[in-house]
């Protein structure tokens, strides 16, 4: 799971070249986050994901990347998977590892499925990068049939809050994490490795809430979880601040009829 509250921060506004930056990266989120190299993804996320779907058929993965959640989704008995992704350089490497899905190229608010068409959709990590994020959320209620559910998953909005990042206080000899502008929206990209910069959006939570609401998706489940012990062991700095989540997850259902 990427911190992009402590990266350099580029450009206020990434405009056209969005799409082109995770054509032009894709390698590095294949290499650092996916096939077991990421403890949060590993210990946390796909638990987590494997846990809501149970009991589910016909699932969406918006935002697949190069497929792990989607693949996950697809070891569920008689699960038929659709992972949909704008870049195709992650599509590619999606379709290489298999593993059952099947996979589109589109967008997350121009959802290439007709109504009623799922059971289940996740987007994991992903609505971050998203520009028409009501669009989207919008198009993930219009698929899914009533009773369907949503697993939204995120980094922390507190971790994307612009000018958020770690605090060694020398002189109070304390360490803290810093929050930013929480209420005001904010489009950058970030430097999340050396010379890899890519778009992050900060909106406050209310707006995914009331989005949610608006299209007839009712939260039925929140959580905020520790960050995973693989993680703390590999990452000091947050060894003292374990009470501070990086990742949140929402359960929402569609509203029957």
């Amino acid at each position: 799971m990427t911190d992009a509250g402590s990266g350099g921060r580029g450009p206020k506004d990434p405009g056209a070249r969005h799409h082109e930056l995770w054509e032009e990266h894709a390698s590095w989120w294949q290499v650092a986050f996916t096939d077991g190299a990421d403890a949060e993804y590993t210990e946390q996320i796909l638990p987590l994901v494997d846990q809501h779907l149970e009991g589910t058929v016909d699932v969406l993965d918006v935002g697949t990347g190069e497929g792990q959640v989607a693949r996950l989704a697809a070891g569920g008995p008689g699960r038929r998977v659709v992972g949909i992704d704008p870049a195709w350089a992650q599509l590619r490497v999606a379709t290489e590892r298999g593993g059952g899905p099947e996979y589109l190229r589109g967008g997350a608010d121009g959802l290439p499925f007709v109504a009623e068409s799922f059971d289940a959709v996740v987007a994991c990590l992903v609505f971050e990068h998203i520009d028409a994020a009501d669009a989207a959320i919008a198009e993930v209620a219009r698929v899914l049939r009533p009773g369907g559910r949503f697993l939204f998953l995120l980094n922390h909005p507190i971790l994307q809050v612009p000018g958020s990042g770690w605090i060694d206080d020398h002189i109070l000899d304390e360490q803290y994490w810093r929050i930013g502008p929480y209420l005001v929206e904010d489009k950058s990209l970030e430097e999340v490795e050396k010379d890899v910069f890519l778009p992050f959006i900060h909106r406050p939570l209310s707006r995914y809430i009331n989005a949610m609401a608006e299209g007839g998706l009712l939260v039925h489940r929140m959580e905020e979880p520790a960050p995973p012990p693989g993680f703390l062991a590999r990452a000091g700095e947050y060894a003292e601040a374990a009470t501070i989540p990086r990742l949140l997850f929402l359960r929402a259902e569609k509203a029957p009829r």
